[in-house]
């Protein structure tokens, strides 16, 4: 096994463009994905990057390095209360040790159909920035970036560098409400972030899909609701007919998606109050 420690990013795209690699961050991940088995490809390990680390305001939103942690996300003193939701999912990322080494980039590039990360994130209309070295930086919507179980659009070449939230995006409050066998270290069964503005909603859920979802039909029924009605009343089942529940070990189908919708329902009460 070859593990390799770049300083800078264009050492780093450099090397991504020179072999197939394994590229190592936070690593609560990969190396639970290989206990007893060799690596198949030498590591390339991004956490000594300055570049990559960190959560900073910039003059268009937020920018989170694709090697903050998830307990950066929680120390992060100056997000506004539309992050309130990531935070909330942070401090469920497993345990403590696990949130001071496994990164939000790590997260979303493992694209687990159970990634506590997802819901958040989109309900905060992330973008995924990527680089190589051939084809320079682009940016994507995250609803883009992430194809399936374990799927994403990134190339052998390429990794991802930060995520980016617009300002416009921050607005309002939120909440995150997951639903597992036990409270604590635990795969979800179903799990909702919602964020509510004036003017504005945003739900997402996730594991009751192969990714995780925005609920279009429902944003637009919070945001025409009537003043005054309380915004549960507006969650219909319809508006969960799109996600696509499996049966398995953790639950059934039927009861993933009753369990979103109960979930939403609590998101959007514990916003209200």
């Amino acid at each position: 096994m070859r593990l390799t420690r770049p300083k800078e990013l264009t050492e780093t795209l450099d090397l991504l463009a020179t072999r197939d690699w394994h590229v190592l961050a936070g690593g609560t991940d990969l190396f639970p994905a290989h206990v007893e088995r060799p690596f198949s490809r030498p590591l390339l390990d991004i956490s000594g990057i300055p570049d990559l680390r960190g959560v900073t305001r910039t003059d268009t939103g937020w920018r989170i390095g694709a090697t903050a942690t998830w307990t950066d996300i929680v120390r992060a003193d100056d997000l506004p209360p539309a992050f309130d939701a990531l935070k909330a999912a942070a401090r469920e990322v497993g345990s403590i040790q696990i949130q001071n080494a496994a990164t939000v980039a790590g997260n979303l590039c493992n694209a687990s159909p159970a990634a506590d990360g997802v819901p958040p994130l989109l309900i905060l209309d992330t973008v995924v920035e990527l680089a190589s070295a051939a084809r320079g930086h682009r940016t994507m919507p995250l609803q883009d970036f992430i194809q399936g179980n374990r799927q994403t659009v990134l190339q052998p070449d390429e990794m991802m560098v930060a995520l980016h939230i617009p300002a416009a995006s921050a607005a309002g409050r939120s909440s995150f409400v997951k639903l597992g066998s036990r409270r604590y270290l635990v795969i979800s069964i179903a799990m909702v972030a919602a964020r509510l503005a004036d003017g504005d909603a945003a739900v997402a859920v996730g594991s009751c899909s192969v990714v995780a979802r925005r609920l279009a039909s429902l944003e637009r029924a919070l945001i025409a609701r009537d003043t005054g009605e309380p915004w549960e009343k507006c969650v219909e089942p319809e508006h969960f007919a799109d996600l696509k529940p499996i049966d398995d070990v953790r639950a059934s189908a039927g009861y993933r998606r009753d369990a979103a919708r109960t979930c939403t329902i609590r998101a959007l009460a514990e916003i209200a109050s």
